[in-house]
C-alpha cells in the first residue's frame, strides 16, 4: 500500500524535471553557459555594445582575444586588445602586448565582470548566453 504513493511521487518528480528542461536532458545551467567563450561588451548600461571572443590559452591565465572593431566606440584603443589576463583574483585585463592593460575587470556581482580601470566609461563583460529563439 505505501508503494503506491512512493510511485506516484516518483513519476511526478520526473515529469515536471521533463517538461521544466522540456525533456531534452539539459540542465538549465547548460544553456545559460558562454557560447564558444563569445563576450557581450557593454557600455553604460547598455549605451553601446559590441563582441569580443577569447581564444587559445597561451600560457597559464594567458589567452588570444579577439575585439571587433566596432568596440572602439565603447572605448577607444580596446580594438587593439590582442590578450586577455585572467589573474588568480579574478581579474581580467585585455592588452595589446599581454602585459600592459587597456582595460582591466572585476568579477561583479551575478554574471560576469564590471570594468574598473580606466574608471570610464563603465564596462560590463558577460557570457553571450545561447537562445532557443
Amino acid at each position: 500500500m505505501k508503494t503506491l504513493p512512493v510511485f506516484i511521487a516518483a513519476v511526478a518528480v520526473f515529469g515536471g524535471v521533463q517538461v521544466f528542461h522540456g525533456g531534452s536532458g539539459e540542465s538549465a545551467a547548460e544553456e545559460a553557459t558562454p557560447t564558444d567563450n563569445t563576450y557581450r561588451l557593454v557600455a553604460n548600461g547598455d549605451e553601446g555594445a559590441c563582441m569580443v571572443k577569447r581564444g587559445a590559452s597561451i600560457s597559464q591565465g594567458l589567452s588570444l582575444l579577439t575585439v571587433a572593431p566596432t568596440c572602439r566606440r565603447l572605448l577607444p584603443g580596446i580594438e587593439q586588445a590582442k590578450f586577455w589576463r585572467e589573474e588568480e583574483d579574478g581579474t581580467v585585463a585585455f592588452s595589446a602586448d599581454g602585459i600592459d592593460p587597456i582595460v582591466t575587470f572585476a568579477v561583479a556581482d551575478g554574471d560576469g565582470y564590471e570594468s574598473y580601470a580606466p574608471a570610464t566609461p563603465l564596462l560590463s563583460l558577460a557570457g553571450d548566453r545561447k537562445t532557443d529563439d
